[in-house]
This record gives C-alpha cells, structure tokens and sequence, in this order.
C-alpha cells in the first residue's frame, strides 16, 4: 500500500516527551526501547536517540534526559552520556502506554458506493482517518470498524485489511476502503503500479504563467521542522519519488484554482510540491499558506484575507476524484466529489472579489 499521509509513529512520544514524570507512587512504564548495536561508536545518547525517533527533537530529547525519563541499562542517564555497544535505552514514563486498539465508534460516514469488496467514501475536513497521537477517538477508521461491526472477516486493527490510502485531516474528498485481504492486495499493487487515477482541487497562492506543469521532486522530512515535509533534487538521494501534475481551472490574480494529479502518492506530496514552487495552498498554516503572499497591503484587503481564512479554515485541498479498476469484477471504476461547502464559498468569494476589480497587481 501507498499512503499518501503515512502515519508518524514517534508522534505519541514526541508528546511523552514533554511531560515531565508526576507519578506520586514512583512507578515508570517503558514507553521506547532500542539495544544500541555492536560496532557503535561512542556517541552522546541525545544525538542517537535523534536519529533513531523520527518525529522527536534533540532538544526534547534532551529535556527527557534531565527529567530522568532516559535510561540505559536501568539507570536514569543525562544527555551527554554516550552509548556504548549492548547498552539498552528506555524511555520511562509514570503512565502506561496508549491502548492503540482501533474500537468501533458510532460516527456517520458518507459512503459513496459500497459492496462485498471495497467502499469508497468522502471524508469531511477535520476528520483524522486513523488513531494516533492525540487523535484516538472519532477517525475515520474508528467509524468504519462502527460500520462493519457485523462483518465477521473485517478486522479493523488487521492492516492487511482498510485504508488503501490516506489523505490529511484537513484535506476532504474520496478515499477506498478495502474490505477483504485479496481486495487491499490487488487495490495496492494499482496504487504501487500507478495506474490508478486521482485528482485534487486546489485553490493556491500567486498566478501561474503557465496553464499546466508537473512538478519533480523527493519528498522527505522538513530538517527543521518535523511535522512538515520538503522538497529535495533527485540526485540527493534525500526522500522518495514525486511527481504532480498541475493545470489552471480558474485565475483570481492573487490565487488560482487549479487541478492536481497524483503520479506518486508521498505524505503531504501536494502541499509540499506547490510550497517548493512559491505556491503554497491557501489557509496551509504548516506551510505557508495563512500568510498574506500575493495582493495589497492595505486594511480592507488584510481583513478580507482574514474573513477567507474563516470561511475555510483549513488548507483548500479537495480529493475530487478516484478511478481504478475493482480488484473482483475487473470493471473501470471512477468517482467525483462535489467540492464542500466550505471551499465552494471560498472561491466564489475570490470569484467576487476579482470581479470586482479593475486592475491586479
């Protein structure tokens, strides 16, 4: 499977580690464990343990450290011990772990076609499609367990069986479900082949000079940020394989409407690749978009920026449609999703606020 928002596991433990240890009775639990390998080098357990947690920052890693929550051997360390070979690290935290199991919960869903194989649906903005850090209650996923409780061979916390791919909690439009193992199988090896067919909505910043482009490049962690992703050059080696295709549907001077096509499916691929380009999606805060970047500098534009920013209060980004072909009947299948309301204001709002004007800058 290709997932187009991959889950970030470190995320709980970014969150543990700013929590310093409370527990009255003294009692720890083991949250994190790594047995550092036999050639290591001698090297600060901040440093190696940055490397090993993804989605953790040194600097927390470190405040763990003096909060005594960093152990090696099962001892409380700070952050400037440096690990030797066979040394066991833990992270010791006064709470058990999260309980991960996906439990059903009755949330309605908005399914578009549903048979014995697969379901397709259209995920609202604001809905997380799957349980992780801070969000384990109301997904996507937790609603679909709730939907085929009575189905006997779904398994909601089976990953052979669900999501056949993904799209941010604040993206809204179409996403396929698998229900059966053969179904995610043949489903995954469409997505893998690239031979699915998938295009988002788009309203962005800035004017394009061209009508359609495609954009080239890996996609990989942001080095400083985290929880965002950025664009490297190919010869790098830095990430994994992107490419989107992009055409102009509508032009408001300041922003532009425009159409994406997936050829790969990497987290955050779309905001990512357009941010890379000078043209991040409009109201994207983690990248950009919440900041004036085209238009007048005066106070009646500055408040009808802010007004559009309420009115869609999420990056405009829409999964419009999803064809492929049914993993049993072999029959072409192609969905549309109207856009939300949300971001149909939105861009009449642009609509009207451009036609309103003589001359753009």
């Amino acid at each position: 499977m290709i997932a187009e928002e991959e889950l970030f596991e470190d995320e709980l433990i970014e969150q543990e580690l700013d929590t310093p240890i409370t527990n009255e009775d003294g009692e720890l639990y083991e949250h994190f464990r790594v047995e550092v390998d036999r050639g290591q080098d001698a090297t600060r357990i901040d440093k190696y343990l940055f490397e090993r947690m993804q989605h953790s920052s040194r600097n927390r890693i470190q405040k763990a450290a003096d909060a005594g929550s960093i152990h090696v051997n099962g001892k409380p360390v700070k952050s400037n011990y440096k690990v030797r070979p066979g040394d066991v690290i833990t992270l010791m935290l006064d709470r058990p772990k999260h309980d991960n199991t996906i439990k059903p919960e009755e949330i309605p869903l908005d399914i578009v076609y549903e048979d014995d194989q697969i379901i397709v649906l259209n995920k609202p903005a604001g809905m997380v499609v799957h349980p992780g850090a801070g969000n384990f209650h109301g997904t996507l996923i937790n609603a679909i367990a709730w939907h085929l409780k009575d189905l006997s061979t779904f398994d909601p916390n089976d990953p052979e069986v669900g999501l056949v791919h993904r799209i941010d909690k604040d993206t809204s439009g179409l996403l396929l479900i698998a229900k059966t193992v053969d179904a995610k199988t043949q489903l995954g090896k469409q997505f893998f082949n690239k031979s699915t067919q998938r295009t988002y909505n788009a309203l962005v910043w800035g004017n394009f000079t061209e009508d359609e482009g495609r954009i080239e490049g890996n996609i990989g962690r942001d080095p400083k940020d985290r929880l965002r992703m950025a664009v490297f050059a190919p010869e790098t080696g830095i990430g994994k394989h992107a490419v989107t295709h992009y055409r102009v549907l509508e032009r408001f001077g300041y922003t532009t409407l425009i159409e994406c096509q997936l050829e790969t499916g990497r987290t955050h691929q779309i905001r990512a690749h357009l941010k890379h380009i000078g043209h991040p999606l409009f109201g994207d805060e983690r990248y950009g978009g919440t900041e004036i970047l085209r238009g007048q500098r005066s106070s009646t534009y500055k408040a009808y920026i802010q007004n559009c920013l309420k009115l869609c209060n999420r990056q405009a980004l829409h999964a419009r449609t999803l064809g492929f072909v049914h993993p049993t009947t072999g029959e072409e299948m192609n969905f549309t999703s109207k856009l939300p309301t949300d971001l149909e204001s939105l861009i009449e709002k642009w609509r009207n606020y451009i036609n309103g004007r003589q001359e753009l800058v």
